[in-house]
């Protein structure tokens, strides 16, 4: 890595008349930073000779950034190098400057943002974890922001599903937030990335989320939306996808639910309506399609895999001999807790037992 190069970057970024924003357009305008830096030269000369002094906080974050790309798999991303993605340059304000722990080709990959509530319901973190079990097994990347409820569900559901997750941080790169989510992170970071535009050392602050979404759905072909209430930080992602021309998706809920009326709102402005994972495919372009695994047999996986469940898996397939039931009805009728019960529900589906349509579970003999 050229630390004069990245030195340059990080000093016109934290410039308070230049900056990420118009950085990054002129980054767009000029294809690379000595050529943003003559033009600035020619139109601008106050402002380039202020982004070429440095002070002692700024040379301290440099060498901060420099010695921390020097550990294993730490990459410092920049705009104008061929490994960063293609579809995040295009974004209206695409990150001139990328820390990025784990695979940086992951980055480059065929992705779908998935996106939600927090606080969501048991529904939604099931059919977050479902779908991303299923597109990921596929072959496509889930990009999510790593928070609590939806986007926890959707970088599990990947990893379940033996795929690749990328996690972008509302942070610097090296303060996982929650921090309940530290193993989840280092799970990530084996398969996929993390991801932060953030300097090191970058708090929680409210005003970098709403940066962080427009990175994760920068990368992905679509932005699919799981579960969100009318005020959710979710449709700031659906409308900054929209603005970036990514397809809109929505998971549709429950009437009575308030964390459903997000998806319901952004449905009846003309967000695809998802069912399932066949639905999601539908929308992507089809030399993308043409590269994904084929849907797998599961009906032929699931006598393969019968006889190596635990007993209270089987009790679970017992309560679906007889038909499709909600999640509520099996909590009821098996008296396991709900953690244990998703987690069963989750392994039945990727063992080929299990599907679950609409929100109704049934057996693969049914």
């Amino acid at each position: 890595m050229d630390a004069d190069l990245v030195t340059r970057y990080l000093r016109h970024v934290a410039h308070p008349r230049v900056g990420t924003r118009l950085l990054a357009r002129l980054l767009q305008c000029h294809g690379n930073l000595d050529a943003v830096q003559s033009a600035l030269r020619a139109e601008c000369p106050e402002l380039d000779c202020a982004a070429d002094r440095s002070s002692a906080d700024e040379e301290r974050q440099t060498e901060a950034a420099l010695e921390w790309s020097a550990g294993d798999g730490c990459t410092l991303l920049l705009f104008e190098q061929t490994s960063y993605p293609a579809l995040l340059r295009e974004i209206d304000c695409p990150p001139p400057l990328l820390f990025v722990q784990g695979d940086v080709g992951a980055l480059s990959l065929p992705t779908i943002a998935m996106v939600g509530a927090r606080r969501c319901s048991e529904y939604g973190r099931q059919q977050a974890l479902w779908l991303a079990t299923e597109l990921a097994a596929r072959g496509l990347v889930i990009s999510s922001g790593l928070a609590q409820g939806i986007d926890a569900a959707a970088h599990q559901g990947a990893l379940a599903g033996g795929g690749v997750t990328v996690a972008v941080l509302g942070t610097g790169i090296d303060r996982v937030y929650p921090q309940s989510h530290e193993d989840l992170a280092e799970r990530i970071k084996n398969r996929g990335a993390l991801v932060s535009e953030f300097p090191l050392g970058m708090p929680a602050l409210p005003a970098n989320f709403p940066r962080r979404n427009r990175i994760v759905t920068g990368l992905a072909l679509a932005a699919l939306v799981v579960e969100a209430g009318l005020r959710s930080g979710s449709l700031i992602s659906a409308r900054l996808a929209t603005e970036q021309n990514r397809e809109v998706l929505a998971v549709p809920g429950a009437i009575n639910r308030a964390t459903a009326r997000g998806c319901h709102q952004l449905i009846r402005q003309g967000a695809k309506l998802i069912e399932g994972p066949e639905d999601v495919l539908e929308e992507l372009p089809a030399q993308v399609q043409n590269k994904l695994h084929p849907q797998i047999d599961v009906e032929q996986t699931a006598a393969e895999n019968r006889h190596q469940l635990p007993a209270s898996a089987l009790l679970i397939l017992e309560q679906l001999e007889g038909g499709s039931s909600l999640y509520d009805t099996l909590l009821e009728r098996t008296r396991l807790p709900a953690s244990e019960l998703t987690a069963l529900l989750l392994e039945l589906q990727m063992a080929g037992l299990v599907k679950n349509q609409s929100g109704r579970y049934l057996s693969v003999r049914s």
